[in-house]
């Protein structure tokens, strides 16, 4: 079955590769910030939604299954997305650290076979170390966390900065497998179909 990723994430892309699929990679150049969704859930699934449908709407040859994520961290329910410059990430870090915050994943994906689709976001808990203040300004000069949602990763130089996580490890990466796998259960698509 053909599988396209509506990402450019390369974190997302390894996610799927090993679990077994190969995606196509499309990058659906949706303008996030002309989004402005108050509540971290619905802004999540929205996005990868616009993603999701921008690569599907464009396809050629159009049969594919299309797979749309967008990653926010609520932090006292305020949607958090990419930093939009060093001096962001660094006050977001010196907000989060200590604490916890719940890194919010929305999905949706598309059969454009079918015409059907559907949506969904996972969450996942995730607690910051209480990092010190050279340490926030080495990471931020290092560019990772303006990369990506929530200014952190976890699977590059930010993990050794988050002390626990509560809810699936994938989903902090930027793509929940167990979520997708129920996603595509409900197009109908067994998950083995998936597997290069």
């Amino acid at each position: 079955m053909r599988v396209v990723l509506a990402s450019a994430s390369p974190a997302r892309l390894r996610t799927l590769r090993a679990a077994g699929i190969e995606p196509e990679v499309i990058v659906s150049h949706v303008e996030e910030a002309a989004f402005d969704i108050a509540d971290p859930s619905d802004l999540a699934v929205t996005l990868a939604r616009a993603k999701a449908q921008h690569v599907a709407a464009g396809l050629s040859p159009p049969e594919a299954l299309v797979i749309g994520c967008d990653s926010v961290l609520d932090l006292d329910g305020e949607a958090l997305g990419k930093p939009v410059d060093a001096a962001d990430a660094a006050a977001r870090w010196r907000r989060m650290r200590g604490r916890s915050g719940v890194l919010v994943t929305g999905h949706c994906v598309v059969d454009t076979a079918s015409g059907r689709q559907v949506g969904a976001a996972a969450r996942t808990t995730v607690h910051f170390a209480s990092v010190s203040d050279a340490e926030i300004d080495a990471y931020v000069a290092t560019g990772e966390p303006l990369q990506v949602a929530g200014a952190f990763t976890i699977d590059g130089l930010g993990g050794a900065f988050v002390t626990g996580l509560e809810g699936d490890h994938h989903n902090v990466v930027g793509l929940s497998l167990p979520l997708l796998r129920d996603l595509c259960a409900r197009l109908d698509i067994a998950w083995p179909r998936l597997w290069r």
